[in-house]
Protein backbone atom coordinates (compact mmCIF):
# COMPACT_ATOMS: atom_id res chain seq x y z
CA UNK A 1 0.00 0.00 0.00
CA UNK A 2 1.66 3.41 -0.90
CA UNK A 3 0.85 5.98 1.42
CA UNK A 4 1.86 9.83 0.77
CA UNK A 5 2.37 12.41 4.01
CA UNK A 6 1.85 15.99 3.03
CA UNK A 7 3.80 18.62 5.40
CA UNK A 8 4.73 22.41 5.54
CA UNK A 9 1.79 24.01 5.14
CA UNK A 10 0.59 27.29 7.06
CA UNK A 11 -0.24 31.27 7.02
CA UNK A 12 1.87 33.81 4.80
CA UNK A 13 1.25 37.17 3.76
CA UNK A 14 0.73 38.08 -0.05
CA UNK A 15 4.42 37.65 -1.82
CA UNK A 16 5.95 35.42 0.79
CA UNK A 17 7.24 32.40 0.31
CA UNK A 18 6.76 27.98 1.95
CA UNK A 19 7.74 24.89 1.20
CA UNK A 20 5.86 21.68 1.41
CA UNK A 21 7.29 18.17 1.52
CA UNK A 22 5.66 14.66 0.77
CA UNK A 23 7.18 11.49 2.33
CA UNK A 24 6.35 8.59 -0.58
CA UNK A 25 5.79 5.24 1.31
CA UNK A 26 6.54 3.01 -1.87
CA UNK A 27 9.06 0.80 -2.77
CA UNK A 28 8.22 1.93 -6.50
CA UNK A 29 8.94 5.39 -6.01
CA UNK A 30 11.21 5.66 -8.44
CA UNK A 31 8.81 4.58 -11.08
CA UNK A 32 6.01 6.32 -10.42
CA UNK A 33 5.15 9.95 -11.39
CA UNK A 34 4.73 11.88 -8.29
CA UNK A 35 3.29 15.40 -8.00
CA UNK A 36 1.01 18.20 -6.28
CA UNK A 37 -2.37 19.05 -7.25
CA UNK A 38 -4.32 21.89 -5.13
CA UNK A 39 -8.67 23.01 -4.60
CA UNK A 40 -9.20 26.24 -3.54
CA UNK A 41 -12.46 27.11 -1.78
CA UNK A 42 -15.17 26.92 -4.03
CA UNK A 43 -12.87 25.30 -6.71
CA UNK A 44 -12.03 22.00 -8.54
CA UNK A 45 -8.95 20.42 -8.04
CA UNK A 46 -6.12 21.95 -10.39
CA UNK A 47 -2.71 19.94 -11.20
CA UNK A 48 0.53 22.19 -9.60
CA UNK A 49 2.92 20.11 -11.46
CA UNK A 50 4.59 16.62 -11.46
CA UNK A 51 7.75 15.16 -11.97
CA UNK A 52 9.24 11.12 -12.59
CA UNK A 53 10.17 9.83 -9.19
CA UNK A 54 13.59 8.36 -11.34
CA UNK A 55 14.61 11.63 -12.25
CA UNK A 56 14.43 14.61 -14.95
CA UNK A 57 12.82 17.36 -14.91
CA UNK A 58 9.28 18.91 -13.74
CA UNK A 59 6.62 19.54 -15.24
CA UNK A 60 4.34 22.36 -14.28
CA UNK A 61 0.82 24.20 -13.90
CA UNK A 62 0.74 27.83 -16.48
CA UNK A 63 -0.52 29.16 -13.13
CA UNK A 64 2.57 28.38 -10.83
CA UNK A 65 5.39 28.39 -13.83
CA UNK A 66 8.14 30.70 -12.99
CA UNK A 67 6.95 30.81 -9.10
CA UNK A 68 6.84 27.10 -8.06
CA UNK A 69 9.22 24.66 -8.55
CA UNK A 70 9.38 21.21 -7.76
CA UNK A 71 12.00 18.99 -6.46
CA UNK A 72 12.66 15.37 -4.96
CA UNK A 73 15.38 13.71 -2.64
CA UNK A 74 14.64 10.29 -4.31
CA UNK A 75 17.26 8.22 -1.71
CA UNK A 76 14.35 9.38 0.58
CA UNK A 77 11.86 9.49 -1.40
CA UNK A 78 10.42 12.71 -0.36
CA UNK A 79 8.50 15.19 -2.98
CA UNK A 80 9.29 19.03 -2.23
CA UNK A 81 7.22 21.70 -3.58
CA UNK A 82 9.13 25.55 -2.97
CA UNK A 83 6.20 28.08 -3.27
CA UNK A 84 7.61 31.99 -4.30
CA UNK A 85 5.63 35.25 -4.70
CA UNK A 86 2.63 33.56 -3.18
CA UNK A 87 -0.82 35.37 -4.11
CA UNK A 88 -4.27 35.07 -2.65
CA UNK A 89 -5.23 32.93 -5.68
CA UNK A 90 -2.75 30.37 -4.08
CA UNK A 91 -4.90 29.43 -1.26
CA UNK A 92 -5.86 26.00 -1.30
CA UNK A 93 -5.80 22.63 0.37
CA UNK A 94 -2.60 21.14 -1.35
CA UNK A 95 -2.36 17.24 -2.12
CA UNK A 96 0.96 15.15 -3.27
CA UNK A 97 -0.43 12.17 -5.56
CA UNK A 98 1.38 9.17 -7.24
CA UNK A 99 0.82 7.10 -9.87
CA UNK A 100 1.89 4.91 -12.84
CA UNK A 101 3.58 6.89 -15.64
CA UNK A 102 1.98 6.83 -18.77
CA UNK A 103 4.64 7.27 -21.18
CA UNK A 104 5.50 10.25 -19.20
CA UNK A 105 4.28 12.27 -16.55
CA UNK A 106 0.83 13.66 -17.00
CA UNK A 107 -1.01 16.88 -15.39
CA UNK A 108 -4.06 15.27 -15.14
CA UNK A 109 -5.42 13.95 -11.75
CA UNK A 110 -6.96 11.00 -13.19
CA UNK A 111 -3.25 9.48 -13.82
CA UNK A 112 -2.63 9.24 -10.29
CA UNK A 113 -3.97 6.36 -7.92
CA UNK A 114 -2.25 7.65 -4.34
CA UNK A 115 -3.26 10.58 -2.70
CA UNK A 116 -2.29 12.29 0.56
CA UNK A 117 -4.70 13.85 3.03
CA UNK A 118 -3.74 17.10 1.60
CA UNK A 119 -1.68 20.67 3.44
CA UNK A 120 -3.83 24.05 4.28
CA UNK A 121 -1.99 27.04 2.35
CA UNK A 122 -3.62 30.62 3.32
CA UNK A 123 -2.34 33.81 2.00
CA UNK A 124 -3.49 36.74 3.02
CA UNK A 125 -3.30 40.08 1.43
Amino acid sequence: QVQLVESGGGSVQAGGSLRLSCTVSATTYSRMCVGWFRQGPGKEREPVGTIYGGGGGPSYAGSVKGRFTISQDIAKNTLYLQMNSLNSEDTAMYYCAAGRPQNWCRLGASYYDYWGQGTQVTVSS
